[in-house]
């Protein structure tokens, strides 16, 4: 598979982890848009989350717990918005789902 995030899973291309289990890992975003901004990735190619279905529900609970549980260890006591965007109209850029953490400063509404 000609997957970015796959590669990234199985350890072809490095990032810089801050997490990993048995379901997801979680790395820095190397284009941050805030003080702190990371993603986690599912280990399983799920393509975005609308191709995600009801056998996902666990899956994507996990992805969103572990999103907490490493902003509040990196402390972000003040906030943090979670971003997963779904395909090209939301801004999507590779084919595999993934939630964007960022925090450590003060974030604006709307986002762009």
């Amino acid at each position: 598979m000609d997957c970015l995030f796959c590669k990234i899973v199985a350890g072809k291309i490095p990032a810089k982890l801050i997490h990993d289990d048995e379901h997801c890992i979680a790395f820095l975003d190397i284009n941050p848009q805030a003080p702190t901004h990371f993603l986690v990735v599912p280990r399983e190619h799920v393509a975005s989350l609308a191709r995600g279905g009801s056998s996902h529900t666990a899956l994507f609970g996990h992805l969103l717990t572990t999103a907490s549980a490493i902003a509040r260890d990196r402390g972000l006591a003040n906030g943090y918005r979670v971003v997963v965007n779904t395909g090209p109209d939301g801004g999507q850029t590779v084919d595999h789902l993934h939630v964007h953490v960022l925090g450590g400063r003060h974030l604006t509404w709307p986002p762009g």
